[in-house]
């Protein structure tokens, strides 16, 4: 990927988003377009054509998305559905009639079946049911997943595919209904904090087991597997460690400084007993994460406490 390439970044205001355009600058990439949802709705397959004959990127990184927590996937099942299999679906034809050299499509580990063997390897896509609770999302993802795959089987595209673990960072989305579990949890102790609260309330049981990676490692790995990956196998991108969400919600309680109480409400569910990636595949092709998470969720605070 030459450094005067064109290059289209799809929802470059969101996390991801964001955090890709900030590495592609930091390394000297300067001919990078963009276009906000106000400019282009990503769902209208006529504009985002003209947008991409009127563009003509060379390279697409695809992380424009709808997204959301448990609550939000589960009770909005045919938004996520819909706009999430038009908006990928509208890029990456796009790209292959705008003749783009390459693209990466930005996935999610939500993907794999609800009771996969952990850790999660590339090879049980496919292998079993999914998470009820976000199901419409994840069957978004994955026909953008074989898209691509198909796209570079009959047209010989060089669409590469990449699934994500849980984020966070900056950027993030910090309201309570629609974020996910480590934003919530911070606007929470926060707020908690803020306003003297006894005590935080913690949907489920707090033994479901996570892994977080920080959107800056993610925006490194994407660059890197552009620059250095060309086939239509997925790839984990992770830090290969999980943790507890009572251990994550104390990890947070103890960084944001809050001395009360927490309480789990079992009445709210769980999700997904564990989701861990293998990123041994990741790692065989030379790349790691290097932010850990406690560092990561303390340099995240400092920065969007003001915004709280």
């Amino acid at each position: 990927m030459e450094k005067n390439a064109k290059i289209y970044v799809a929802g470059h205001k969101g996390m991801v988003g964001s955090a890709i355009v900030r590495k592609l600058t930091s390394q000297g990439y300067s001919n990078i377009v963009s276009a906000s949802s106000k400019d282009l709705d990503l769902r209208n397959q006529q504009a985002v054509h003209l947008f991409f004959q009127k563009e003509k990127p060379e390279y697409v990184f695809l992380a424009a998305a709808k997204v959301g927590g448990i609550l939000a996937n589960n009770n909005h099942k045919a938004d996520f559905i819909y706009d999430n299999i038009c908006i990928q679906t509208n890029i990456i034809h796009a790209a292959y009639k705008n003749n783009v050299k390459k693209l990466l499509f930005l996935g999610s580990s939500c993907i794999y079946p609800k009771f996969a063997q952990q850790p999660i390897k590339e090879s049980y896509f496919l292998d079993g049911k999914l998470e009820p609770t976000n199901d419409a999302y994840a069957i978004a993802k994955i026909a953008g997943i074989k898209m691509c795959q198909s796209y570079n089987q009959q047209y010989a595209c060089n669409f590469i595919s990449i699934m994500p673990t849980n984020l966070y960072g900056p950027n993030d989305n910090y309201n309570l209904e629609t974020s996910h579990v480590l934003p919530a949890l911070i606007r929470k102790f926060h707020e908690a904090k803020t306003n003297a609260k006894p005590f935080v309330e913690i949907w489920g049981t707090g033994a479901p087991m996570r892994e977080f990676l920080h959107v800056d490692d993610l925006a490194d790995a994407s660059v890197y597997l552009m620059q250095h990956y060309n086939q239509s196998e997925i790839v984990n991108i992770g830090t290969g460690t999980d943790i507890s969400i009572a251990d994550l919600a104390l990890l947070i309680k103890n960084t944001i400084g809050y001395s009360g109480e927490l309480r789990f409400d079992h009445s709210k569910p769980d999700g997904t007993p564990r989701k861990l990636l293998d990123v041994s595949y990741l790692h065989s092709l030379g790349w790691k994460h290097k932010i850990n998470l406690k560092d990561g969720i303390a340099s995240t605070y400092a920065m969007i406490q003001s915004l709280l």
